[in-house]
């Protein structure tokens, strides 16, 4: 397969403007045991040229109401270059939805539980209500965002996780990279729900922790930096925000209990994104989504070197 010669990229690219001029190759056939080989140079160049500088914005549920958070993923768009994919929860949203149908939230570890009962409500909640609400909100921006969920084009094929009581929740397995490069590279900006496919069970959608989801596409496309926004200026001990954090470090805080909850799952998802070689991850508030002076930045421990950590598919 080849692509077409490469258009240089301008900041905040109009929709339907490509920086291919030919489209990118569908998902492949799901892959077998063996490693899948590496794409060919022109792919793996068009496809360096597409992600180049990339941004994953991974929003919290209690974020995604913030005044100015428009605003501020525009800018993000446009300094990047069209370069952000937006990934979000919504876990309060599936919470008033789940006791409005008689069901009782669960979780463990900071990962809510999923009946069978629950995919179809986590569907409506987050692949339907946050997704489009996001939408609304960047397009009002001023930012050509697309919505969708990890079961559209299997962007996201996930494995049903280890924990057994965690239900119907899975761990990203897959991640189909030809299709963000298909959006970005038309001048689109995805706004990912984490809901995903299962990779074991056609047809089957899999719960999968927005933060895991949001590691697990930064891995994929390269990303130059995944953004954790929270509603805390950063990881906090005894009530400040630490500045820096490496695996080693941010591992302990999780160990002894410090960093609980939603910070905890961040903080693993965090590690995962750094093994799969993102070059940076920061969590922080929306004014640390502006200063790249502000937050916890979590970077690779010194001489330790990243490997993808899911099935890419071109």
């Amino acid at each position: 397969m080849s692509l077409g010669e490469q258009r240089p990229p301008s900041p905040g690219r109009a929709a339907g403007t490509s920086v291919l001029d030919a489209p990118v190759p569908g998902p492949a056939a799901p892959p077998g045991p063996s490693a899948e080989p590496a794409p060919e140079p022109s792919l793996q160049a068009a496809l360096a040229h597409v992600f180049g500088g990339a941004v994953v914005v991974k929003l919290g549920g209690r974020t995604q109401e913030a005044p100015g958070l428009g605003a501020a993923l525009a800018a993000e768009w446009g300094r990047t270059g069209g370069r952000v994919v937006v990934v979000h929860g919504g876990g309060d949203a599936v919470s008033e939805l789940q006791r409005a149908r008689g069901l009782v939230p669960a979780f463990v570890g900071g990962r809510r539980v999923t009946s069978a009962a629950d995919v179809d409500v986590i569907r409506m909640a987050l692949s339907g209500l946050a997704n489009k609400r996001l939408v609304a909100a960047l397009a009002a921006a001023g930012v050509p965002a697309l919505g969708l969920s990890g079961e559209d084009g299997l962007l996201l094929a996930a494995a049903p996780t280890a924990d057994a009581r965690l239900g119907q929740v899975g761990e990203p397995a897959r991640v189909n990279v030809a299709l963000l490069a298909l959006l970005l590279g038309a001048g689109y900006c995805p706004v990912v729900s984490p809901v995903s496919a299962s990779a074991a069970r056609a047809g089957v959608a899999l719960n999968v922790n927005g933060d895991d989801a949001a590691a697990a596409l930064a891995g994929a496309v390269g990303a130059a930096e995944l953004f954790f926004l929270a509603d805390v200026p950063g990881v906090l001990v005894d009530g400040a925000p630490v500045a820096a954090l490496d695996p080693d470090a941010a591992a302990a805080l999780v160990r002894s209990g410090a960093a609980a909850g939603g910070m905890a799952a961040k903080l693993e998802a965090a590690g995962r994104a750094l093994a799969a070689g993102v070059a940076g991850v920061r969590i922080g508030d929306l004014a640390a989504l502006a200063d790249p002076t502000l937050g916890t930045r979590l970077t690779p421990a010194a001489g330790r070197t990243g490997t993808a950590t899911v099935t890419l598919t071109v």
